[in-house]
């Protein structure tokens, strides 16, 4: 098993926050088209994303979730912390990876996505009335692929900090971004 987490500060508060978490119509927004049964024991679907169950919600502390994508299942847990005027959102990711699979894409095949979700958050907060982005846009392909690239190094870099094989995660991180951005040949 393997925990991936990511965090970020909003300048909100945590009802704000929750609300962009966990309102349909928003999540729309920021993540993409989003359908089920939004309570304990009820089911999501994001549209060409992720499925899975709704297994906690402490308003507006913790919501802990099942994510289930290409017949995997993991779980994911948001945590949301009061820091001054502020909102501190921890998002856990736990998976259990196969060892061929980490070897071949690390940890940035998942953070590079978690970030990116961060950062629709953050557009959907600053411009809560904005159309959803597309990132096929023409004009946001570039800015799109120059923040995963930051992420990928970022992802190796902390990798290697961990006492990760230098060559291995930088080689792993370009791997996964080839993916993300499209460039990926295998």
């Amino acid at each position: 098993m393997r925990v991936l987490a990511v965090s970020r500060t909003f300048d909100v508060a945590p009802g704000e926050l929750w609300d962009v978490l966990t309102a349909p119509d928003r999540i729309r927004v920021w993540l993409g088209p989003t359908s089920g049964e939004f309570r304990v024991g009820g089911r999501f679907d994001i549209e060409g994303n992720a499925s899975g169950e709704i297994l906690a919600c402490d308003k507006p502390r913790l919501i802990e979730v099942t994510w289930e994508y290409g017949g995997d299942i993991s779980w994911v847990d948001a945590t949301l912390i009061p820091i001054g005027d502020g909102t501190d959102l921890t998002i856990a990711h736990t998976a259990e990876v196969p060892p061929e699979f980490w070897d071949r894409y690390g940890a940035g095949a998942t953070g590079i996505g978690w970030e990116m979700t961060l950062l629709g958050i953050a557009e959907h907060l600053a411009a809560p009335d904005a159309p959803q982005l597309d990132p096929a846009d023409p004009d946001l392909v570039g800015p799109f692929n120059e923040f995963m690239a930051a992420s990928s190094v970022a992802w190796a870099d902390t990798e290697i900090a961990a006492g990760g094989d230098a060559d291995q995660a930088r080689a792993a991180a370009a791997r996964t971004l080839a993916f993300y951005t499209g460039s990926d040949s295998s």
